[in-house]
């Protein structure tokens, strides 16, 4: 399969305290990869730096050939809370260089069914904050796209868009990658499962293959 995206011996420290060891990770066209592991491991280390939103103190990040572009939801909201959806959607689309910003604002507030009544960011739901993160992501097309425990937030009918949205990037060639606590959305969307301990890798593996391993126990 393409690679896509691919950390090379990617870490981080805060003072001494060792968030993310040198670590590899490839990330290949076709993909749903689920990130696992307990509070602490470095998966939100990792996909930040997956998404160029960290630099690492060590390693590298390379594109795959035609530079793919990438999608990244934060756990928390990324956008500004004194600006409206519609207007962080243009903003965003703007510093994207994305053809005609207001259209596809108006694409992108349809696509994920956000309101456009007024509120600002900082007045909507968690949930719809949450979706107004999906939409920035998804406003440049992006091949690759990077979750951190996206759905916690969100009702069961906006879960089943928000997956619906993501197996769309995978479905025309791209690839998502998702940290995740929840064992009902590994099973269901993964096909690939890497597991984290105490700031490194411990498993990669096929979903299959995951569930015959020890590593399975990360959430028993």
């Amino acid at each position: 399969m393409t690679s896509l995206l691919t950390a090379r011996g990617v870490c981080r420290s805060y003072g001494r305290h060792a968030a993310l060891a040198p670590t590899d990770l490839e990330v290949r066209a076709g993909e749903i990869v689920a990130l696992v592991g307990p509070n602490g491991a470095g998966k939100s280390t990792l996909v930040s730096i997956l998404a160029g939103a960290l630099a690492p103190d060590d390693g590298r990040v390379e594109l795959g050939a035609g530079r793919p572009r990438v999608g990244w939801v934060p756990q928390q909201p990324a956008q500004y809370g004194r600006l409206t959806p519609r207007e962080n959607l243009e903003l965003f689309a703007r510093l994207e260089r994305v053809a005609e910003p207001e259209a596809a604002a108006e694409r992108l507030l349809r696509l994920v069914d956000l309101p456009d009544d007024g509120r600002l960011g900082t007045q909507l739901s968690l949930g719809n904050q949450q979706r107004l993160n999906l939409a920035i992501a998804l406003l440049a097309d992006p091949d690759v796209l990077l979750l951190d425990e996206p759905t916690s937030s969100l009702d069961p009918r906006q879960r089943r868009r928000f997956w619906e949205l993501g197996g769309e990037v995978r479905d025309r060639g791209g690839a998502v990658v998702f940290v995740t606590q929840n064992l009902e959305e590994l099973e269901r969307f993964a096909s690939r499962v890497v597991v984290m301990l105490d700031g490194g890798v411990v498993f990669d593996g096929s979903i299959a293959e995951y569930e015959r391993s020890p590593e399975a126990d990360v959430f028993a």
